[in-house]
């Protein structure tokens, strides 16, 4: 069996060869199956543990899984959000030589969840409501570059917290199909209404099992999807005209857009022959604006919404110590090191599995605010992270694959925050 097994990879892991490729799917022992939570499938779909990480093995066809194979790598290379392709791994018989599905092996999310598992006991309308605009937002992200999903629901997508919010990433994407030349607003209109009908499915399945609130209408989330996207798409791809008097609105587009978190590249601007009016279009619409800029000046690789969030903290370090005017990079570097990497540092090692640092900084700064209103007063940065950790973080499920055990547990002490040297006469956790 081994001799006859195929694995078609772009970076090959040995450790795939000792998985029971021999075996089918449903019958791999506790040994190697990861136990996450996981969507609903046309096929079957279990996580294993590989090299020290997880993945998703889905037996499916040959074709489709060479295909949905090529895909995933087309769309990461497109920079999309959506989950990476490991290997297809084909030519698998049982010890008998009776012949067994093709599987496709994709690497699992960290920190991301199905949205059924978003929700501890019922789902909430305005949990409900951030998983469907958070899905409009990639469907947007996906028919910008031209690609056709063709099966648009909440079960084919994961979902990452981000800052108050969620990131989806598309899981599952051997009915899409990309076209060079883009969508024709047909192809589009076909992709929105199957969204539309899907998330309807799928909260009317929840809302029969009791697992959604009272008040939570199904159609109503569901006609949300329409809503979001096509206020999205205008914004990103529509065309302005005004005055040539009116030149700043130029520049204003362009925040617009920036606040959204997009950038872009290419504008169309024409004007009338008598020079009266102007007219804009956004031509290449890049999303990731913030996540760019905290990336180029700490590093840190964060969703748009959590890097918008940290971004602002930055800013609001520099304002506080009259830094304003120094150069950005020395200014992001020094709030990296005195303010958001020991707040990570204080985390204990048994609890970072819980949430990913970035929401972890997002979630304090919630926490110490609302601790700021029923105290009355501004909230030590050091006293809000124990806070935090004794009565929030201790008390949440992981939402990490953590596979290999830490050798030993430790605290680190939340002074490590305080660092006197560096602003002497000033205690900086109080303005930070």
């Amino acid at each position: 069996m081994r001799g006859s097994l195929s694995i078609t990879s772009a970076t090959a892991d040995p450790a795939l060869l000792d998985l029971p490729w021999d075996q089918p799917l449903d019958d791999w022992s506790n040994e190697y199956i990861a136990a996450l939570p996981k969507g609903i499938s046309r096929h079957l779909v279990r996580f294993a543990h590989l090299s020290g990480r997880v993945v998703a093995v889905k037996e499916t066809t040959e074709v489709m899984a060479k295909g949905e194979y090529e895909m995933l790598r087309t769309l990461q290379r497109l920079e999309v959000p959506c989950v990476e392709p490991v290997a297809v791994v084909s030519n698998r018989t049982d010890p008998e030589g009776g012949p067994l599905a093709p599987a496709l092996v994709t690497r699992h999310l960290r920190f991301s969840l199905p949205y059924r598992a978003l929700f501890s006991q019922t789902l909430r309308p305005d949990t409900a409501t951030r998983l469907v605009d958070a899905l409009a937002v990639l469907l947007v992200r996906l028919h910008i570059i031209g690609f056709f999903w063709g099966d648009v629901s909440l079960s084919n997508t994961l979902f990452r917290r981000d800052a108050g919010a969620f990131a989806a990433y598309l899981v599952d994407a051997e009915t899409g199909q990309l076209y060079s030349g883009g969508l024709s607003n047909g192809q589009r209109e076909n992709d929105l209404e199957i969204a539309r009908v899907n998330i309807a499915g799928e909260l009317m399945d929840l809302e029969a099992g009791g697992k959604v609130a009272d008040e939570l209408d199904p159609i109503r989330i569901s006609n949300g999807i329409v809503d979001a996207y096509r206020s999205l798409w205008k914004e990103l791809t529509g065309s302005e005209s005004f005055s040539s008097s009116e030149r700043w609105r130029i520049n204003e587009r362009v925040d617009r857009l920036n606040a959204l978190g997009f950038d872009i590249d290419e504008l169309a601007i024409r004007t009338t022959d008598e020079g009266s009016t102007v007219r804009i279009q956004p031509k290449v619409v890049d999303a990731g604006h913030h996540q760019r800029r905290l990336l180029r000046l700490t590093g840190l690789d964060a969703e748009e919404n959590q890097a918008r969030r940290l971004l602002n903290d930055l800013d609001s370090y520099s304002a506080s110590y009259g830094k304003s005017d120094l150069d950005e990079e020395m200014v992001a570097h020094e709030w990296q090191a005195r303010v958001f990497e020991p707040v990570v540092r204080a985390i204990p090692v048994e609890l970072r599995g819980k949430l990913e640092p970035a929401e972890v900084f997002h979630q304090l700064l919630e926490h110490r605010w609302y601790l700021a209103q029923n105290a009355g007063h501004d909230i030590p940065l050091a006293e809000a992270v124990t806070s935090y950790i004794n009565d929030i973080l201790r008390h949440r499920r992981d939402e990490a694959t953590m596979i290999d055990p830490p050798t030993g547990t430790f605290t680190v002490p939340i002074d490590v925050i305080d660092d006197p040297e560096t602003e002497p006469d000033a205690d900086w956790r109080l303005t930070v």
